[in-house]
């Protein structure tokens, strides 16, 4: 007879919580971690194939892959092989070795039930970061397998310099995975002593067995060999100090380091011996002789002797002792950015404007006005057309033909698309219906219409304008483009046309289409659907009806973004411009090979270097580093803006960094002989290799090594006097400037120097931007250090005080003054500064105000002239010999100069009613229908002032402040002035 507790046996029957809950969820966890890992890395190579660039795809992949075995392989043997190894050797009676309990006890006997399990979760752990961090040198592996010589031996060892730019990264990489092996291992076996009863800390002093002193004493000189190869290889990284007055291997480094890294090598090789010698020697003596010897020559030979040398006998003669070692500097700075073939010239420019003949030589007539970092807002007012349009600000500077055929200075944008309007701003019209911008906007930069704006030769929708005869635009079609804004991912192509093209007046109000390009990742197997829906996590793209086989998915829509991916190992400038080549618009890129290891040369910060007013000061750099010290202009990319086609050509070809990539990846790159013609007249020298170069030079110029040392002619690039910053540099212009003994102007890049101290003109230079025989040639007109020539910022302030009066009227209201771009040209012996000026005025309620080019002023020596054109802005500063060249280039109303008396009436009408609309404010409250009709008459005289010419060089008596805003909160006035209102 049995008895059991009522109830008993129903709760004994209730259902236990599956055992396998745990494993299974996460099993599925893993399995859903895994698709989405297939997704992202399968989508990417169904980007690589629809570009033509599996290669790279493939390469990488394969090449971090195999890293990453070698790396966790390697860690895992060394490290994991040493824990088993010293588990292995554990005493055979444990913890009672030594006698007496021990604090790791508890810990052993809690770890010990697990053991196999940690171990295997440590050794996963140490695998993964391991092989991740070792398969992230894939850079420096493929530099290092695919090395090409440079044909160039340093200064110092006499060793080709792709020794120090491939070999010597590689060679550290090797180094540091070694040590962090050997010190975790050393760790780890440690910690396994400890844990069973292999040595214990406990007075008086350390008790080990003597398995664990062999073992780790082996560890320890595997350590210390190391570190004798370390100050072997360290020898060769002196080529980088920073130690001396230069960037290099200094007097010290090479008397003083030098030698103390060779002995310190001999050294760490005797205590590495030492302490294999305490494996068979009992004790601790040798390896604690052996670390101390270690120590204490690292202490005496390292630093020591170095900073005594340093001090007594460099310091005291440093200029002397330097030398050599400054002009080791110089030399190979001045090679590794590649301007170590500028020209330099004296220049004394003291040109005499009375004997200058402008007709003769009209070469400054045709200089650039429009300013591409202030007229983007006038392009977005007059060619945008509707609110989901836009243009990249700043705008960019190319070279079209004109009626002549002769090439002229062009501004030029494309019209980008950024979105539907927020009140359509769903799935369907973000993706698959606003899909695309269109059109190419351009204008010479010399000219402008009657009302001071750009006098557009390509323009509005469908794209109209004597340059679209001229250079056979056929596709204006923008799906790849920099807009910040635009949709990630959009689906195009199918059977309907339901993509936006461009608004029409008729009919629907729209024209569509729908994208016939070869670019883009078919998706319209069910498949690709469903990688894509994950990839983006957006159901619409598995469920959406209106995507069927014909569909295509575009991403990846900035052109750098592409060439990035492409071509992962250059770094990129952050300014690609658009042009027209062969009937459709492409982008074009300047990438650069960059490195920091070029030896003796100056290391500095990329980013710093290409900082000013005019662009983001960075690049978008792969290298996962700031600091360069080379610098290559070697590749040209292009970007179909209609189908995406990326294209890399070699430019150039000599550059060893590029001829290795082109190893590591055969065929992505194409050979410079492939470039056609119409891409060629659209090249350019690049801008941020140009600002790099500048920075270099202001101080590289000087190629004697004492005057160096002194640094009395070193130069600064100017502040921006136009921009109202200080302490940021002026940016450099692209424009066509005739240098002195040459017979025509070119297109170029310019920029000016100011010395360190002082803010006159040190020097200008220019290099020529068009591909030719003179291409990226680098000319330096010095001025004489004995003379003063005036440099931007004077310029600027001698033109807002001479026309203060004049520039104040034209604020007047609601304006706004604008300087453009001061601009510098060499001109008949002299030099001359050409300053655009633009009135920013409101376009209507509720639109933000643009510029409007107003007044271009001049200065040549000692004479100034301020007008509404440049002719007779250079008529005032040369006289009759600046007579009106064939084409003028700006337009204006050909009105009969005014009297003076016409010019003070209609100053007195602004003056009145300015009081009056300041009294209308005055009031309290204030009176806004008073201050409405006060702004009428303002606005009124702003129009009759543009009929009437003002004397140049006279300064009239204005107002120089402007009304008072309305305080915020308060009701609007009745009326502001405004311009003509945008389409």
């Amino acid at each position: 007879m049995s008895f059991r507790t009522p109830g008993a046996g129903r709760a004994m029957r209730l259902p236990r919580r599956p055992r396998l809950l745990l494993p299974v969820a996460i099993a599925i966890v893993a399995l859903v971690a895994l698709f989405f890992l297939f997704a992202g890395i399968f989508t990417d190579y169904l980007w690589y194939d629809s570009v033509n660039y599996t290669a790279v795809f493939s390469g990488v992949i394969v090449t971090q892959i195999l890293l990453f075995i070698v790396g966790a392989v390697l860690m895992v043997g060394l490290v994991g092989g040493n824990m088993l190894l010293a588990y292995r050797m554990r005493p055979m009676f444990g913890p009672g070795m030594f006698g007496g309990a021990s604090g790791a006890d508890r810990y052993r006997m809690a770890l010990d039930p697990h053991r196999k399990l940690i171990f295997l979760i440590g050794v996963a752990v140490l695998a993964l970061f391991a092989g991740s961090s070792f398969s992230s040198q894939w850079k420096t592996w493929l530099e290092f397998t695919n090395a090409t010589p440079f044909k160039e031996t340093d200064a110092l060892f006499g060793m080709d310099v792709s020794f120090f730019m491939f070999t010597y990264p590689f060679l550290r990489m090797v180094l540091n995975f070694l040590f962090a092996a050997v010190v975790l291992s050393a760790i780890m076996a440690a910690v396994v002593h400890y844990l069973y009863g292999g040595f214990r800390l406990q007075s008086p002093g350390v008790h080990a067995s003597r398995a664990a002193r062999v073992h780790l004493s082996v560890l320890l000189g595997v350590f210390v060999l190391l570190k004798a190869v370390a100050y072997w290889i360290d020898r060769y990284g002196l080529v980088f100090s920073d130690r001396g007055f230069a960037y290099g291997a200094s007097y010290t480094d090479v008397n003083a380091v030098l030698p103390a890294k060779t002995i310190l090598a001999i050294i760490a090789l005797i205590c590495a011996a030492l302490f294999f010698a305490g494996v068979v020697r009992p004790g601790g003596m040798l390896p604690g002789v052996s670390f101390g010897l270690l120590v204490l020559s690292a202490i005496l030979i390292g630093g020591v002797y170095p900073a005594l040398v340093e001090q007594f006998q460099v310091k005291p003669n440093q200029q002397d002792k330097e030398q050599v070692y400054i002009k080791r500097n110089i030399d190979a700075t001045r090679k590794a950015y590649g301007v170590d073939k500028s020209e330099v010239t004296d220049y004394t420019a003291q040109g005499d404007a009375s004997k200058v003949n402008v007709t003769a030589d009209s070469s400054i007539s045709g200089v650039r006005l429009l300013d591409p970092n202030l007229v983007a807002k006038t392009y977005q007012q007059k060619q945008r057309i509707r609110g989901y349009y836009d243009f990249h600000d700043p705008l960019d500077v190319d070279r079209y033909p004109d009626e002549s055929g002769k090439l002229r200075d062009t501004v030029v944008a494309v019209r980008e698309l950024t979105g539907p309007p927020r009140e359509q701003d769903n799935w369907i019209n973000r993706h698959l219906v606003y899909t695309h911008g269109y059109g190419f906007v351009a204008a010479p930069g010399n000219e402008v219409d009657s009302q001071g704006l750009p006098n557009f030769d390509a323009k509005d929708m469908p794209v109209t304008g004597p340059l679209v005869q001229r250079t056979g635009l056929k596709e204006s079609r923008i799906y790849f483009g920099e807009s910040p804004t635009a949709p990630e991912y959009v689906v195009v192509g199918g059977d309907k046309k339901q993509e936006l093209d461009y608004p029409e007046s008729g009919g629907t109000g729209q024209q569509n289409t729908t994208y016939v390009g070869k670019g883009g990742v078919p998706v319209g197997s069910f498949l690709n659907r469903v990688l894509y829906a994950a990839k983006y996590g957006e159901k619409n793209l598995l469920l959406s009806s209106d995507i069927n086989d014909k569909s295509k998915i575009l991403y990846e829509r900035n052109p750098l973004d592409r060439i990035a991916k492409v071509a992962p190992f250059l770094s990129l400038d952050d300014n690609p411009y658009p042009a027209i080549v062969d009937g459709r618009v492409v982008w074009i890129a300047d990438a650069y090979t960059t490195s920091n290891a070029y030896p003796y040369s100056d290391s500095r910060s990329l980013e710093a270097m290409t900082r000013d007013t005019a662009t983001d000061p960075r690049l978008v750099v792969q290298q996962p580093r700031d600091q360069i010290n080379y610098m290559r202009n070697a590749v040209k990319a292009t970007v179909d803006a209609y189908d995406g086609t990326v294209n890399l050509y070699a430019w150039d070809e000599t550059d060893p960094i590029l001829q290795t990539w082109r190893k590591a990846f055969p065929g992505i790159i194409k050979p410079q002989s492939e470039m056609g013609d119409g891409l060629k007249q659209h090249l350019r020298y690049p801008e941020a290799l140009f600002k790099v170069q500048r920075d270099v030079l202001s101080r590289y110029h000087i190629e004697d090594p004492n005057a160096f040392y002194s640094g009395q002619d070193f130069w600064n690039v100017p502040n921006d006097p136009s921009s109202g910053e200080r302490d940021v540099k002026q940016p450099p212009y692209y424009l066509s400037v005739k240098m002195p003994d040459t017979t025509a102007p070119t297109f170029s890049l310019t920029t000016t120097f100011v010395p360190r101290q002082g803010p006159n003109l040190a020097a200008f230079m220019a290099v020529d931007a068009t591909p030719g025989a003179d291409y990226g040639k680098l000319r330096i007109l010095r001025m004489p250090s004995n003379t003063t020539i005036p440099g931007p910022g004077q310029v600027q302030n001698n033109f807002q005080n001479k026309f203060s009066g004049e520039l104040n009227l034209l604020g007047l209201g609601q304006a706004k003054v604008r300087y453009g771009n001061l601009l510098t040209l060499p001109f008949a012996n002299g030099l001359v500064y050409v300053e655009p000026v633009y009135v920013e005025i409101a376009a209507a309620s509720g639109q933000e105000p643009y510029p409007i080019l107003r007044r271009v002023l001049v200065s040549y020596g000692d004479k100034v002239g301020s007008a509404d054109t440049l002719e007779a802005a250079l008529q005032q500063v040369f006289g009759a010999g600046a007579a009106q060249p064939a084409k003028p280039d700006v337009t204006k109303p050909n009105t009969p100069a005014q009297p003076s008396t016409a010019l003070s009436q209609v100053i007195s009408e602004a003056q009145q009613a300015y009081e009056k609309a300041q009294g209308a404010l005055a009031k309290n409250p204030p009176d806004w229908t008073a201050y409405g009709e006060a702004q009428k008459e303002l606005e009124k005289a702003l129009e009759k002032l543009k009929g009437v010419a003002v004397p140049s060089a006279t300064a009239t008596p204005v107002p120089s402040q402007s009304p008072t805003p309305a305080p915020s909160g308060s009701p609007t006035p009745a009326a502001t002035p405004t311009s003509s209102p945008s389409p």
